[in-house]
């Protein structure tokens, strides 16, 4: 979002040559999110959407609508242009854990759906894993349909508890999202509780943005039963605090946050998200002044026009 982070954590830099921005740009592309060149001028990138007061993807803005600030600093944004048409890398990571069990088969026919529609074979890719009592990779990285078909479809529920969430994060960022290239996005189904993870979120936050990874977050649950009053007052204060991890895990990373409701079904998310990966906006800069190697730098990205929000990431560590 606009607004600063709560808390520092990694979001993310490119090394690379000031030749280099310009050949891609004069190509129709560039990197977004990109691994590390050694090179003579060291240039932050900053990937961003921008919506509008009715949450609508805003396409038509120029350099000169942002303004970018890093440690309160106002910045040069030396390269700008929007990402139209550059490669796809997509991870999807599906809750199969008990709590998702009402709720698996739905999100496979619409996330099937969703691939279809955004995936392009000739340049797009994607994964699929699932975590529960274990953290699984059912399909590594393809642009092939039937494959990924054929992993959502191994989609079950295990018998025993648990819910390994933020080790999923951690695991599919570090092994798989990190030797990538390109625009890279997790989109994350789940009601965000965590049960028995080694890893804590925050580091499950800095895993994915190391790995230049943005998260869409899709917060899906059952409807608590009302008869119930007891239990539904024990699994709302658990689904509260699943709600809560699954926005940061969204705003830290500059993705964005989602909630299945009868209102907002499955289907409506996915096609706002796949507007959201096909407007977006590359800014880069030359931070000044130059920070230290490894020194965490807050950066702010914000709209001159009233009443857009930009999501973006929020700081980055220098290399």
């Amino acid at each position: 979002m606009d607004a600063e982070s709560p808390a520092p954590t990694y979001t993310g830099q490119m090394v690379a040559t000031r030749r280099g921005f310009l050949v891609a740009a004069a190509v129709g592309g560039a990197w977004a999110q990109a691994p590390n060149f050694t090179a003579d001028v060291d240039v932050v990138t900053v990937l961003a959407t921008v919506r509008d007061r009715n949450g609508a993807v805003v396409k038509d803005l120029t350099r000169d609508d942002f303004v970018l600030e890093e440690a309160g600093v106002p910045q040069n944004i030396r390269y700008f242009y929007r990402e139209l048409d550059l490669p796809l890398t997509i991870g999807l990571l599906v809750d199969t854990s008990n709590s998702q069990a009402h709720v698996l088969e739905p999100e496979r026919k619409a996330t099937l759906t969703f691939l279809e529609r955004v995936l392009r074979e000739d340049r797009d890719q994607a994964l699929v894993a699932h975590f529960d009592v274990r953290v699984e990779v059912l399909q590594g990285f393809t642009s092939s349909r039937r494959a990924l078909e054929a992993a959502l479809a191994r989609l079950s529920v295990p018998a025993k508890l648990s819910t390994l969430l933020y080790d999923a994060v951690r695991d599919c960022s570090e092994k798989s999202m990190k030797k990538e290239t390109g625009r890279k996005a997790f989109i994350l189904l789940s009601d965000g509780v965590d049960f028995r993870s080694k890893t804590s979120l925050a580091d499950a936050i800095e895993y994915a943005q190391r790995a230049d990874t943005i998260i869409y977050s899709i917060f899906f649950a059952d409807a608590l039963v009302p008869y119930r009053p007891l239990r539904s007052a024990v699994l709302a204060a658990s689904r509260e605090r699943g709600r809560r991890v699954m926005q940061r895990l969204a705003s830290e990373t500059g993705g964005a946050y989602f909630e299945v409701t009868k209102n907002d079904p499955i289907e409506a998310i996915y096609s706002r998200i796949e507007d959201a990966l096909r407007n977006q906006y590359s800014v880069g800069y030359t931070p000044e002044p130059r920070a230290a190697a490894g020194q965490y730098r807050r950066i702010r990205l914000t709209a001159k026009r009233p009443g857009l929000v930009v999501q973006a990431r929020t700081g980055y560590y220098a290399r």
